[in-house]
This record gives C-alpha cells, sequence and structure tokens, in this order.
C-alpha cells in the first residue's frame, strides 16, 4: 500500500462521502474513487459499500480505517522526529514534554528541577494539553516525552517507566452535602443527579464519558464543577490546582492512577535519556 492510498482511504472512511473527501483532499473525485477501487483491488476486499446515496464501510474497511490512521501517524512522526534530529544536531533546543493541564504539576515541576541539574540539559519545551492529548503528541512525533496516566492513556508501542502511584477524589462544589464525609464510593458519586460525571473529547474511547457537559481540560471542568454543573473523579494531584468554590472527598474505591513517562522505543536521544533518568531517580 502507498501512503498516498492510505490517505484517500481515511479521509473518505472519515467523511463517509466521496465528494466532501476530494475537496478535504483537494483534489478531483474521478482519481479519488479510482484510487480506492484499486486500493481495494490490491487488498482483495471490499473496503466500502457504495450506494447513489450512502457510503458505508466494510468490516474490513473499519480495520483499516484503524490501521490506516496508526500507519499515517507512523509516517507523519518520523518526519517530524528527522527533522527535530536535525535541528538537534545544529545546537536548537531538544525535547518537547507533553502532559496535561493540571495533572501531575508537582511532578513535573519537580522532573525539570531535577533535569536541570544533569550535565548536558537541553531546554525543554512543555506543551501543556487538553483531556488525553499529550499521547496523540508523542504518537505523531509532536512530542519527543511525555507524561501518561494508567489506566486512561494507551501506553501500547511506548516504553515507560512509573513514576507515581496515587489515589483518586471527587471534586464537588464547596457546600454540597456530600462534602461533610470522610471518604466516598463510586456509585456516591456516579448516582448524583445534580451532578453529572461530565463528557470526554476523546479519540479512542479511553476515557469513560458521563452524561454532563462537555469538558476539555480540568480549568474548565473546574469551573463546570463550581457552577454545580458537573462532578468529576481525578488524581489526588489535582488538588494542588483547585479553585475557590471546589472541594474534594477520597473515593475509595476508584482505580489507582500511575503517572508514567512515555518515550519512543527507537528514540536514539542522549538528552531523552538523561531526562528518563532524572525522572527515574525522583
Amino acid at each position: 500500500m502507498e501512503t498516498r492510498e492510505l490517505r484517500y482511504f481515511v479521509a473518505v472512511a472519515e467523511e463517509l462521502h466521496f465528494g466532501r473527501a476530494a475537496r478535504r483532499l483537494g483534489i478531483a473525485q474521478p482519481p479519488l474513487s479510482r484510487a480506492i477501487r484499486q486500493l481495494e483491488r490490491r487488498l482483495g476486499v471490499v473496503l466500502l459499500e457504495r450506494t447513489s446515496r450512502t457510503v458505508t464501510l466494510t468490516e474490513a474497511g473499519s480495520v483499516l480505517l484503524v490501521e490506516g490512521r496508526a500507519a499515517l501517524d507512523a509516517v507523519d512522526a518520523a518526519g517530524r522526529r528527522t527533522r527535530r534530529a536535525a535541528l538537534a544536531a545544529t545546537g536548537a533546543p531538544g525535547l518537547v514534554l507533553a502532559s496535561k493541564a493540571g495533572a501531575s504539576s508537582e511532578l513535573l515541576s519537580k522532573l525539570l528541577d531535577a533535569y536541570a541539574a544533569e550535565p548536558g540539559a537541553v531546554a525543554v519545551d512543555v506543551h501543556l494539553c487538553g483531556i488525553a492529548e499529550q499521547e496523540r503528541l508523542l504518537r505523531d512525533g509532536r512530542a519527543d516525552v511525555a507524561l501518561l496516566h494508567l489506566p486512561f492513556d494507551s501506553t501500547v508501542g511506548f516504553d515507560t517507566e512509573e513514576l507515581l502511584t496515587e489515589g483518586q477524589v471527587a471534586v464537588l462544589p464547596a457546600g454540597h452535602h456530600l462534602t461533610a464525609r470522610t471518604s466516598l464510593r463510586l456509585s456516591d458519586v456516579t448516582a448524583l443527579p445534580d451532578l453529572p460525571m461530565p463528557r470526554w473529547p476523546r479519540r479512542d474511547g479511553t476515557y469513560p464519558d458521563g452524561p454532563g457537559p462537555q469538558a476539555r481540560d480540568t480549568t474548565q471542568l473546574f469551573e463546570l464543577i463550581a457552577l454545580g454543573r458537573a462532578t468529576a473523579i481525578l488524581p489526588e494531584s489535582s488538588r494542588a490546582n483547585l479553585r475557590d468554590g471546589l472541594a474534594t472527598v477520597p473515593v475509595l474505591d476508584a482505580p489507582a492512577v500511575t503517572t508514567v513517562i512515555a518515550w519512543p522505543p527507537h528514540s536514539r536521544s542522549r538528552a531523552l535519556a538523561g531526562l528518563v533518568r532524572a525522572a527515574t531517580r525522583l
């Protein structure tokens, strides 16, 4: 398969419309249709069911959409990492670290200070991301290393070191009747009719969804909770970033959250190796 064919197929599979996909790709529709037919012949499978009005994915097409996205991400990442390696060789800033905004703040601060004291340390550009975005930045080559959180983020395909395991707390509006309790169970929080769990924007379904308003980052989430529109269960370290009008209560049966430092297994960056060493010594 050619990457061009994969890009064409992913566009059609996501749009489920040849005209829209052609406009998105900046090409005419006939060569797009020919490329998809050629890809189906090469694979010996039907990827798309077409009628005069609809386009739908077959089971084989659904598999290729997932695999094709991953393959294209890997190709894009290879190009970005190659360019970054060339910049590093000229003395340009060496590392990009992705972390979820509002998560592991104390750990991140200690890590950056510890690495800065390392001989040969380079500048670290920190990208603070929305929910689940740091994993995507690492996969597509926009970041060299990331802080990920298990069980929510996927570490498949990465090398990792565990840094911190912690419990979780319910974040509630200050003054809510549950804040008088010393501890809660998951059922106490998820069953609140007046404070629904939020909906998370995510691509792969790893973040549990709730019926409440959508939250893209912890700043937005904390504002919704303070307004009495939502509640959430978050790692204990989120307490460090609480704003006025919020309170937390430990949730005893919530799964523990493990923060890991993750990086591509084929990396040969000495700067990255130094950052990982600093992290594991913390």
